[in-house]
């Protein structure tokens, strides 16, 4: 006997365990981040749509990291065909349903799906660039090796640490260098990929 499912985009999941944020740089405390996963068509004018949806309800992406995909049926694809789209946000969880509904009916839209509460593998990569003289060198480079960062830059009185791992981890360690002054900081927006053998 063959069962229908509804697809996981199609109803919103909100993580109840999820605490508001305070945003590593600003201090500002916000509500909780919402992760959506869209896999698209890679045509012209699909980021501009996607764009679009979110702006006329008024909610902000934090982050819009878009890759390269196979296709849903794998390595049958013709390269360049098909993009992940890995949108990070905040709002309103009624209007993100209607957001998450409005992109299923978009056409080059092949799945949309909110990851919020789902068991999934996340990483974001940061790079941070600090004041640090002969005497805080140290230091830092201890607080890299606990958080396996790698230092990519050593100038006379200024370092550039590489860190890639959770969005949480990286909060932290941010947190850590500010008092040794940190004078740029550029961070790629979170990509994650759903466990097992659900669809990300």
């Amino acid at each position: 006997m063959s069962t229908i499912t509804e697809p996981r985009g199609a109803e919103f999941e909100l993580d109840p365990g999820k605490a508001p944020r305070r945003h590593v740089v600003t201090d500002v405390v916000t509500a909780p981040l919402h992760t959506i996963s869209l896999l698209v068509r890679n045509k012209p004018g699909v980021l501009v749509r996607v764009s679009l949806v979110f702006s006329r309800r008024g909610y902000n992406m934090e982050s819009l990291v878009v890759s390269p995909a196979l296709s849903i049926a794998g390595l049958g694809a013709a390269p360049g065909e098909f993009s992940r789209m890995t949108i990070t946000c905040s709002g309103d969880p009624d209007t993100l349903e209607q957001i998450i509904k409005q992109f299923e009916k978009l056409v080059d839209v092949v799945h949309a799906i909110d990851h919020t509460g789902q068991p999934v593998i996340e990483s974001e990569l940061a790079l941070v660039k600090i004041k640090a003289g002969l005497r805080e060198r140290t230091e830092l480079l201890q607080i890299a090796e606990n958080f396996k960062a790698k230092v990519v830059d050593f100038g006379a009185e200024s370092l550039i640490m590489r860190c890639a791992s959770e969005t949480e981890k990286l909060d932290a360690f941010v947190n850590l260098l500010k008092p040794f002054g940190i004078i740029e900081l550029v961070r790629s927006g979170k990509i994650l990929m759903a466990r097992g053998l659900d669809a990300t």
